[in-house]
């Protein structure tokens, strides 16, 4: 019997520490156009135009907006680590550029080289002026605004200034 309660109690630790080491582990997602090598390489500027494009890509993530309407493909892979946020990678973005009569001109794809890391400075935002006191803010506009008698502003302006 004594072996028993032995046995029981390290196949309980062994699965506490089982559970506690899966928290641990990364989330992998994947979002975006889903690459596929040899499809990419079937795209040839001068030979396929936006019908053929479309046929053997799908339907771009999105269309530029303004100057030649680029076809984008975007494709992202993330890590989310146990209590943080998510990190970009993998990612590949291709353009294809497609001249006025509708024909593949270029096939461009950049890759992590694109993707901006931007740490924030702090909590705030720094901006122009001065810096002043919650007492300042609170009573800054005491007196500045006309009197009691409600007194016409005798400037131009519409503050009398």
């Amino acid at each position: 019997m004594r072996m028993n309660g032995r046995f029981a109690w390290m196949a309980g630790a062994a699965l506490g520490v089982a559970v506690l080491a899966s928290g641990c582990t990364s989330i992998k997602n994947h979002r975006g156009y889903v690459v596929d090598q040899a499809l990419l390489d079937a795209i040839q500027p001068g030979v396929d135009n936006r019908t053929s494009v479309e046929r053997t890509l799908g339907r771009p993530t999105f269309i530029s907006q303004f100057g030649s309407k680029d076809w984008y493909y975007i494709s992202q892979d993330t890590k989310t680590p146990a209590f943080r946020r998510p990190r970009t990678s993998e990612q590949t973005v291709l353009r294809v550029q497609f001249d006025p009569s509708g024909n593949v001109a270029a096939v461009d794809r950049k890759g992590m080289e694109q993707v901006a890391r931007i740490d924030p400075e702090g909590d705030k935002t720094p901006t122009l002026g001065r810096d002043r006191s919650f007492l300042e803010d609170l009573f800054g506009n005491v007196g500045s605004v006309g009197g009691v008698g409600g007194a016409a502003p005798s400037g131009p302006g519409p503050n009398g200034s």
